[in-house]
């Protein structure tokens, strides 16, 4: 009995005349967007390449080790084919020196801001809001419409349980809706494979379970389209029911849940941390630079009349070697103050961002959004961790730029004379081109591990999953009390 019902449920659907053009639409979709994002990742890579052999280049015509600098670029990410998420909001590369700390700059949506108007569209762009729609639009009459047509009172007059009916309406609609949406799913993955995308072991797993946590969302909008068909007892008021929670669950809670964050949690903005560390960085450098010429006013009074030019030349190395220890103490206590404002907009952040998202997972929608981020590595936290990255680099590319300039003589410094013979005169501790960088340490992007990207995404699978079951437990519920006449 419930055979033939899921049969009847799954022949209703595939016949209908708004299924072949929905589901081509969708088809259609989804074959584009991974088409376009394997494209424009392609074009990233070629970028990237680009970037860092300019960025070699670069650093191989620099002549002294006190001015070298170096760049560092953002690693494109495969699966931002399929979940770009803010991978296109933030910065491409950061200015690796000991005077800048590092900020990430030049976003796709910065150098391009006509993507920004439109933003891409992403196979979890379309699952979350093309597909979830689809399921409402195929689904919110499959009660109330076969009660209003008056078939439903001559199913159950055959002595059909309610449970077993209810129970077919959604697995009916589930294989008529999920199994068709299969194929281009299998085909958008072959497509990965056909442009030869490189993807690791790890970077495969996350992909499966990215789409199996598609079906997943999908699935819950299904039993919720069945859930509300119960609720009514007409099909035009449950279309308007079910495209209000629908507007609700994707469009409206997970925005009203940030704006929430933003008035309960106040974070400073990027402006006000600059302006405090720009104004902390100038106060230090004016102190060290009056403390600086009073340390050779004095020295120069000091200084014997009768000492030779041999003697004003070593002492002249010394004190610059003074002065270079006094600057790196002053960058350092730059630094310092730069790591702790940091530390204090992180931790805002994090609070203000945990609440915002805590509050929009009581959306399906959200929940599903986090979690493909999550998996593809392209949520919130990608900004976070690549600054730690670079923060990580530009340490070790700081102790490898002191030990060169120890190595040269004078930590890279200059030293300026004044002599009756020779004038003024500006010398460096190493001019000239052939700096060896050979022993530079390399950078090296993060990655995350499948376990690791499964973690945050299981809490809001398993919230898709429990709001799934709540629809049907509300279905059932409601099904068992339905008024069939």
């Amino acid at each position: 009995m419930v055979a033939t019902l899921i049969g009847k449920e799954l022949k209703a659907i595939v016949q209908s005349p708004k299924f072949i053009g929905t589901f081509a639409v969708c088809a259609v979709l989804m074959f584009l967007s991974v088409y376009v994002g394997i494209r424009e990742y392609q074009a990233s890579v070629r970028q990237f390449e680009t970037a860092g052999r300019l960025t070699e280049q670069r650093m191989q015509q620099q002549s002294n080790w006190f001015s070298v600098t170096s760049r560092t670029h953002r690693a494109p990410n495969p699966l931002q084919i399929f979940v770009s998420g803010l991978s296109y909001d933030i910065g491409r590369f950061s200015e690796i020196s000991a005077e800048e700390g590092v900020k990430l700059r030049h976003s796709v949506y910065a150098d391009d801001p006509i993507f920004a108007v439109f933003r891409f569209i992403d196979f979890a762009f379309i699952v979350q809001l093309v597909l979830s729609l689809f399921a409402i639009l195929f689904t919110y009459d499959a009660v109330c419409g076969e009660r209003e047509g008056g078939t439903l009172r001559l199913v159950l007059a055959n002595a059909v349980p309610r449970a077993h009916y209810i129970f077919a309406k959604c697995a009916g609609a589930w294989l008529g809706l999920v199994v068709p949406m299969c194929v281009p799913i299998i085909l958008s993955v072959l497509l990965v494979v056909v442009f030869n995308v490189p993807l690791d072991g790890g970077q495969w797993a996350k992909l499966l379970t990215l789409i199996g946590g598609s079906l997943l969302f999908f699935t819950f909008f299904i039993v919720a389209g069945v859930f509300i068909s119960t609720l009514t007892r007409r099909p035009t008021v449950s279309f308007l029911l079910a495209l209000m929670v629908w507007i609700t669950f994707v469009l409206v809670i997970p925005r009203a849940g940030v704006l929430a964050a933003g008035q309960l949690v106040t974070v400073p903005s990027v402006a006000e941390i600059e302006g405090r560390r720009d104004g902390f960085a100038k106060a230090e450098w004016a102190k060290f630079y009056e403390q600086m010429a009073e340390r050779w006013h004095d020295r120069n009074a000091a200084a014997e009349p009768d000492s030779t030019q041999e003697m004003d030349d070593e002492q002249m190395w010394n004190r610059m070697e003074e002065e270079q220890r006094a600057r790196k103490e002053v960058e350092q206590t730059i630094d310092d103050f730069e790591s702790k404002l940091a530390a204090d907009l992180r931790r805002s952040r994090e609070a203000q961002e945990r609440l915002g998202l805590s509050l929009g997972r009581f959306s399906p929608a959200a929940a599903y959004q986090l979690a493909t981020m999550s998996l593809a590595g392209t949520g919130i936290e990608l900004k976070s961790r690549y600054e730690d990255a670079f923060n990580a680099y530009r340490e070790r590319f700081k102790q490898f730029v002191e030990k060169k300039q120890a190595e040269d003589g004078m930590a890279g410094g200059i030293m300026i004379t004044v002599s009756s013979e020779g004038g003024f005169n500006i010398q460096s501790s190493r001019e000239g081109p052939g700096l060896d960088f050979s022993e530079l340490p390399r950078y090296e992007s993060p990655r995350t591990t499948y376990a690791a990207a499964l973690v945050p995404a299981v809490i809001d699978f398993g919230l898709l999953a429990f709001y799934t079951i709540l629809a049907f437990a509300g279905a059932f519920y409601r099904f068992i009390r339905y008024d069939v006449r």
